[in-house]
């Protein structure tokens, strides 16, 4: 992990640990969001936004007056100072605002979360594109060249989680046989892309099962799911569901417990990692 990739890491995470906390003080204090606010004098929305992570960057003098009004003890007024700290540090996304949309959380949950699981029915999962199938992919898209250049290097900019030494996600990836179907590119660019899967699944942190057409119908089939899960359980896990054009967060407790179901059942529906692998390279040769 490089010196920025160390600081980085955590930032988004922290951000939405301390507004859950501020949220939890203020109710410990028996104060309305707008009784706060108004011992502040602040105007009636900022509380609401910050209690709901809606903030960019934490501002250290709004965290400070809040811990006042809340009576925080000098010890935990130091700790949600460090999160502010934390999260305000500069994060390579914010370089890809036209990329990612300025307030979206997306990249920031993916570099943080300790096991991501993913599952895509119809294109293999962007943590393991090769260069030549996001291209392909991006072509086929409504955006002007220029976005698309970026595009591309932010995806394979947020492909280096898996290669950190420490604090590198554990990936589970499920992907179909329909995905692998697609003709794209030639043989050589389709030959590299599964040689790349295959490289991928050798790797301790990362996991590849293959869903096949000769088994039948199964969960999932029209989803497009991320979930993400962060180290101990302060930090609730948040799912990411994806289109062409958008992606939509869900944080909502019963329905990412669904989501998280749901994937269970997809991965118990796929077959197993080596047999994935021994599928992968009988594809690659024959693309020989």
């Amino acid at each position: 992990m490089t010196h920025e990739e160390d600081r980085a890491y955590g930032a988004t995470v922290a951000k939405r640990r301390l507004s859950r906390r501020l949220a939890a003080m203020r109710g410990r204090a028996g104060l309305t969001a707008n009784e706060a606010s108004d011992k502040l004098n602040w105007n009636r929305g900022r509380l609401q936004r910050i209690e709901a992570n809606q903030w960019r960057l934490p501002e250290p003098s709004y965290v400070r007056d809040l811990a006042r009004i809340y009576g925080a003890a000098d010890a935990e007024e130091a700790e949600l100072l460090d999160l502010v700290m934390r999260a305000r540090e500069r994060l390579w996304w914010r370089s890809y605002e036209d990329v990612f949309g300025k307030d979206n959380e997306f990249p920031g949950y993916e570099n943080d979360a300790a096991r991501i699981s993913l599952y895509m029915p119809l294109v293999l999962p962007g943590l393991l594109q090769t260069a030549d199938y996001i291209d392909a992919l991006l072509r086929v898209g409504p955006w002007p060249v220029h976005w698309r250049d970026r595009a591309l290097d932010a995806r394979l900019r947020r492909q280096q989680i898996l290669d950190r030494p420490r604090a590198a996600p554990q990936l589970t990836a499920v992907i179909t046989e329909a995905s692998l179907a697609y003709r794209w590119g030639n043989r050589d660019k389709r030959r590299a892309q599964v040689e790349h899967l295959i490289a991928m699944s050798r790797r301790p942190n990362v996991e590849t099962r293959l869903l096949r057409f000769e088994d039948g119908t199964h969960p999932g089939m029209s989803s497009l799911v991320d979930i993400f899960d962060f180290p101990g359980d302060e930090d609730p896990s948040v799912v990411y569901l994806e289109n062409d054009t958008a992606l939509q967060e869900v944080t909502n407790a019963d329905e990412v417990k669904a989501y998280k179901e749901t994937f269970t059942r997809i991965c118990e529906a796929a077959i197993s990692p080596a047999e994935t692998r021994t599928v992968l390279v009988k594809l690659a040769n024959s693309l020989n």
